[in-house]
């Protein structure tokens, strides 16, 4: 069994822990068939861990465990096995992950356990020293898909940060990228770092959110250099090529395999006046708009789950279905370049959050300029090609 993740060795001349990297190396491509563990799956390694200890836990309906074929909310299993729980941190769309996106999530308790609920969205993404008061040790566990813009790898950058701060260690329970190596897209330029593109890494990274993690401590990106008393708990029976589908919605408008493979690409129209689905039961599966031609296909958003008030609510939007379109590969511009070229008053096509979600100018200038896919995707190499050996040190599992 690999471990992996940083731990205190000892106290240094400035009385600071000295932080460690025990990484084991990249688990071997040659695993055997078996079945995928997640980290929280792989509880052996962690109960012990907690023994003893006031722990608290940053999660929601992504985190769980499943034993004998059943799934079982992390929070439900660890009280199971009477591990002393005291908070629960809630990241973007709560602990039972039915908000909205950006929709504020206030502190409260779980109606099923009884424990309190800490959000860490809105103006509190970072906990703040009185709401880890008595807490030993933290645990994570969230499942991430491998784009910068999903906030939970910007959740973990603050949770770490508040650790580190705190003299807290935190406890990491690996997931698998959904989007297995996939690297890709225009690397993010400081100036435009956001809670939805926090490190200069490309859109898409490549990375399980517990490398990810060992790759924020690495780079000292946490504020002021400091790092984390980091432990990566792994997944057993993976590799990265392995094809992973989460048993979960990750968030309200990702309800399968398609719109997670698709994210990627499409999440760019929320910086545009294209809807890409929300209200409709083909969120990240469809793109349009009011303002395209009439091609055949039409949608019209509607309230619903994650959607309170979609964007244009009620109007017939017109675009392209791509719910059966083969699995992507890499982040695919052709339908953002299409529904640019096709909005006739290109002026109001782009909208300032563009910039944000593409995490340099560039790219809307390429577009603007009529630039072709090929060409775009050429000036990306530089970047992705400086990531992929900065990334190196940090992977858990083969290529």
């Amino acid at each position: 069994m690999a471990a992996c993740g940083n731990s205190v060795k000892e106290k240094t001349k400035d009385n600071r822990p000295e932080i460690i990297d025990n990484t084991q190396p990249a688990i071997s491509n040659t695993i055997q068939a078996e079945a995928i563990k997640t980290g929280a799956d792989n509880f052996e390694a962690y109960l012990p861990l907690l023994k003893n200890k006031k722990v608290g836990i940053v999660t929601n309906q992504t985190g769980i465990v499943t034993l004998n074929g059943n799934n079982t909310n992390v929070v439900d299993f660890l009280l199971d096995k009477k591990v002393d729980l005291k908070k629960i941190y809630a990241p973007e769309h709560g602990f039972r992950g039915t908000a909205d996106a950006g929709e504020l999530i206030k502190d409260g308790k779980d109606t099923q356990t009884g424990l309190p609920i800490i959000s860490l969205y809105g103006n509190n993404k970072k906990p703040k020293p009185e709401q880890l008061e008595g807490i030993d040790v933290l645990v994570f566990d969230l499942q991430d898909v491998g784009a910068r813009f999903f906030t939970y790898i910007s959740s973990l950058h603050y949770i770490m940060e508040a650790c580190a701060e705190n003299g807290i260690p935190l406890i990491l329970l690996d997931r698998p990228n959904p989007n297995g190596g996939i690297v890709d897209g225009p690397t993010l330029e400081k100036e435009n770092t956001s809670f939805v593109g926090m490190h200069t890494i490309p859109t898409m990274h490549g990375l399980t959110i517990g490398e990810y993690g060992k790759m924020i401590n690495g780079q000292k990106w946490l504020k002021n250099g400091v790092q984390c008393q980091l432990t990566v708990i792994p997944c057993l029976n993976y590799k990265r090529t392995t094809t992973y589908s989460i048993p979960v919605k990750p968030s309200p408008n990702l309800p399968n395999d398609q719109a997670i493979n698709l994210y990627a690409s499409l999440c760019f129209f929320e910086g545009t006046n294209v809807s890409l689905g929300r209200g409709t039961n083909k969120q990240f599966q469809v793109y349009g708009s009011p303002y395209l031609p009439n091609t055949g296909f039409s949608f019209t958003p509607a309230p619903n789950e994650g959607a309170k008030d979609p964007q244009y609510n009620g109007k017939v939007c017109y675009g392209e279905d791509l719910s059966k379109y083969p699995k992507v590969n890499r982040i695919e511009l052709k339908w953002l370049i299409k529904a640019h070229n096709e909005t006739a008053d290109k002026s109001k096509f782009f909208i300032p959050f563009f910039t944000k979600l593409a995490g340099t100018t560039q790219l809307q200038q390429q577009i603007e300029a009529g630039k072709t896919e090929n060409e775009i995707r050429e000036s990306w190499k530089p970047g992705l090609e400086e990531f992929k050996k900065m990334r190196k040190p940090y992977l858990i599992y083969g290529e």
